[in-house]
Protein backbone atom coordinates (compact mmCIF):
# COMPACT_ATOMS: atom_id res chain seq x y z
CA UNK A 1 0.00 0.00 0.00
CA UNK A 2 1.28 3.30 -0.58
CA UNK A 3 0.12 7.02 0.74
CA UNK A 4 -2.45 7.36 -1.73
CA UNK A 5 -4.01 3.79 0.10
CA UNK A 6 -2.94 3.99 3.37
CA UNK A 7 -4.05 6.84 6.68
CA UNK A 8 -0.42 5.92 8.34
CA UNK A 9 1.29 6.07 5.10
CA UNK A 10 -0.33 9.59 4.52
CA UNK A 11 0.82 11.00 8.34
CA UNK A 12 3.84 9.28 7.91
CA UNK A 13 2.82 7.39 11.03
CA UNK A 14 3.83 3.60 12.02
CA UNK A 15 0.68 1.45 11.25
CA UNK A 16 -0.57 0.62 15.13
CA UNK A 17 -3.53 1.12 17.12
CA UNK A 18 -1.25 3.16 19.95
CA UNK A 19 -1.11 6.07 18.51
CA UNK A 20 0.87 9.20 19.84
CA UNK A 21 -2.20 11.73 19.16
CA UNK A 22 0.10 14.21 19.19
CA UNK A 23 2.17 13.35 16.56
CA UNK A 24 -1.17 12.81 14.49
CA UNK A 25 -2.04 16.54 15.17
CA UNK A 26 1.28 17.45 14.06
CA UNK A 27 1.19 15.14 10.84
CA UNK A 28 -2.38 16.26 9.98
CA UNK A 29 -1.07 20.32 9.97
CA UNK A 30 1.52 19.57 8.07
CA UNK A 31 -0.68 17.75 5.11
CA UNK A 32 -2.90 20.53 5.55
CA UNK A 33 -0.77 22.93 4.83
CA UNK A 34 0.39 21.29 2.04
CA UNK A 35 -2.77 20.60 0.34
CA UNK A 36 -5.42 23.40 1.90
CA UNK A 37 -7.19 24.81 -1.25
CA UNK A 38 -6.77 28.21 -0.36
CA UNK A 39 -2.83 27.56 -1.33
CA UNK A 40 -3.57 26.21 -5.06
CA UNK A 41 -6.60 29.84 -5.32
CA UNK A 42 -4.76 30.89 -8.07
CA UNK A 43 -4.09 27.94 -10.13
CA UNK A 44 -6.20 25.97 -12.56
CA UNK A 45 -9.38 24.21 -11.85
CA UNK A 46 -7.63 20.98 -12.12
CA UNK A 47 -5.30 21.88 -9.67
CA UNK A 48 -7.55 23.28 -7.35
CA UNK A 49 -9.83 19.87 -7.55
CA UNK A 50 -6.65 17.91 -6.99
CA UNK A 51 -5.99 19.65 -3.81
CA UNK A 52 -9.57 19.76 -2.68
CA UNK A 53 -9.26 16.36 -3.25
CA UNK A 54 -6.47 15.56 -1.08
CA UNK A 55 -7.62 18.17 1.72
CA UNK A 56 -10.53 15.67 1.85
CA UNK A 57 -8.55 12.58 1.84
CA UNK A 58 -6.59 14.01 4.53
CA UNK A 59 -9.38 14.94 6.89
CA UNK A 60 -11.27 11.51 6.55
CA UNK A 61 -7.93 9.92 7.36
CA UNK A 62 -7.20 12.00 10.29
CA UNK A 63 -10.73 11.60 11.60
CA UNK A 64 -10.46 7.67 11.33
CA UNK A 65 -7.26 7.87 13.00
CA UNK A 66 -8.13 10.42 15.63
CA UNK A 67 -11.31 7.72 16.85
CA UNK A 68 -9.93 4.17 18.70
CA UNK A 69 -12.69 1.92 17.49
CA UNK A 70 -12.19 3.46 14.12
CA UNK A 71 -8.59 3.28 13.69
CA UNK A 72 -9.24 -0.72 15.13
CA UNK A 73 -11.80 -1.14 12.63
CA UNK A 74 -9.60 0.47 10.11
CA UNK A 75 -6.36 -1.59 11.00
CA UNK A 76 -8.38 -4.81 10.84
CA UNK A 77 -9.53 -3.97 7.34
CA UNK A 78 -6.25 -3.42 6.43
CA UNK A 79 -5.12 -6.37 7.59
CA UNK A 80 -7.65 -8.31 5.53
CA UNK A 81 -10.44 -8.72 7.85
CA UNK A 82 -13.31 -5.84 8.02
CA UNK A 83 -15.13 -5.80 11.20
CA UNK A 84 -18.12 -3.94 9.56
CA UNK A 85 -18.92 -6.96 7.52
CA UNK A 86 -22.32 -8.15 7.19
CA UNK A 87 -21.84 -11.61 5.80
CA UNK A 88 -20.01 -12.26 8.85
CA UNK A 89 -21.88 -12.25 12.37
CA UNK A 90 -19.79 -14.68 14.58
CA UNK A 91 -19.22 -13.54 18.16
CA UNK A 92 -18.64 -15.11 21.10
CA UNK A 93 -21.70 -16.69 23.06
CA UNK A 94 -20.83 -15.12 26.45
CA UNK A 95 -20.77 -11.62 24.84
CA UNK A 96 -24.54 -12.88 23.14
CA UNK A 97 -26.06 -13.54 26.73
CA UNK A 98 -24.04 -9.76 28.07
CA UNK A 99 -26.19 -8.07 25.65
CA UNK A 100 -29.33 -9.94 26.02
CA UNK A 101 -28.99 -9.39 29.91
CA UNK A 102 -27.85 -5.30 29.23
CA UNK A 103 -30.92 -5.10 27.21
CA UNK A 104 -33.11 -6.65 29.82
CA UNK A 105 -31.98 -4.47 32.17
CA UNK A 106 -32.25 -1.42 29.87
CA UNK A 107 -36.09 -2.18 29.37
CA UNK A 108 -36.48 -2.88 32.96
CA UNK A 109 -35.25 0.37 34.29
CA UNK A 110 -37.21 1.94 31.05
CA UNK A 111 -40.30 0.37 32.22
CA UNK A 112 -39.46 1.49 35.63
CA UNK A 113 -38.04 5.14 35.27
CA UNK A 114 -35.15 4.04 37.22
CA UNK A 115 -32.49 7.05 36.22
CA UNK A 116 -30.40 5.17 38.77
CA UNK A 117 -30.47 1.85 36.90
CA UNK A 118 -29.85 3.31 33.77
CA UNK A 119 -26.76 5.36 34.84
CA UNK A 120 -25.32 1.99 36.75
CA UNK A 121 -25.75 0.66 32.65
CA UNK A 122 -24.11 3.41 31.26
CA UNK A 123 -21.11 2.65 34.04
CA UNK A 124 -20.99 -1.06 33.21
CA UNK A 125 -20.86 0.18 29.92
CA UNK A 126 -18.28 2.60 30.21
CA UNK A 127 -16.04 0.01 31.88
CA UNK A 128 -16.54 -2.93 29.00
CA UNK A 129 -15.24 -0.43 26.65
CA UNK A 130 -12.55 0.31 28.51
CA UNK A 131 -11.78 -3.27 29.00
CA UNK A 132 -11.91 -3.99 24.80
CA UNK A 133 -10.06 -0.66 24.08
CA UNK A 134 -7.20 -2.68 25.69
CA UNK A 135 -7.96 -5.99 24.38
CA UNK A 136 -7.90 -4.68 21.14
CA UNK A 137 -4.62 -3.03 21.33
CA UNK A 138 -3.37 -5.93 22.73
CA UNK A 139 -4.78 -8.42 20.12
CA UNK A 140 -3.64 -6.21 17.50
CA UNK A 141 0.13 -5.84 18.08
CA UNK A 142 0.60 -9.59 17.79
CA UNK A 143 1.43 -11.10 14.83
CA UNK A 144 -1.51 -13.96 14.87
CA UNK A 145 -4.29 -11.58 16.81
CA UNK A 146 -6.24 -10.49 13.95
CA UNK A 147 -9.35 -12.85 14.78
CA UNK A 148 -9.25 -11.49 18.46
CA UNK A 149 -9.18 -7.81 17.09
CA UNK A 150 -11.86 -7.99 14.97
CA UNK A 151 -13.95 -10.25 17.53
CA UNK A 152 -13.21 -7.30 20.06
CA UNK A 153 -13.93 -4.46 17.83
CA UNK A 154 -17.28 -5.85 16.41
CA UNK A 155 -18.23 -6.25 20.62
CA UNK A 156 -16.73 -2.14 20.70
CA UNK A 157 -19.25 -1.98 17.88
CA UNK A 158 -21.99 -3.18 19.56
CA UNK A 159 -21.62 -1.09 22.81
CA UNK A 160 -20.59 1.85 21.11
CA UNK A 161 -24.43 1.95 19.95
CA UNK A 162 -25.93 0.38 22.87
CA UNK A 163 -24.47 3.12 24.65
CA UNK A 164 -26.12 5.83 22.71
CA UNK A 165 -29.53 3.94 23.29
CA UNK A 166 -28.91 3.85 27.02
CA UNK A 167 -27.55 7.44 26.72
CA UNK A 168 -31.47 8.67 25.41
CA UNK A 169 -32.66 6.56 27.79
CA UNK A 170 -30.99 8.75 30.60
CA UNK A 171 -32.34 11.53 28.70
CA UNK A 172 -35.71 10.84 29.08
CA UNK A 173 -35.51 9.93 32.57
CA UNK A 174 -33.77 12.84 33.73
CA UNK A 175 -35.96 15.36 35.95
CA UNK A 176 -36.85 18.43 33.66
CA UNK A 177 -35.06 21.61 35.93
CA UNK A 178 -37.85 23.82 36.51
Amino acid sequence: MDIHDNHFALFGLPERFELDEAALDRAYRDVQTQVHPDRFAGGGAAEQRVALQWATRANEAYRVLRAPLRRAAYLCTLRGRDPADEHDTRMAQPFLMQQLEWREALDTARDGADPTAVEALRLQLEATRTTLHDEVGQALDEPAGLDAAVEHVRQWMFIERFADDVAAAGERLRPVAS
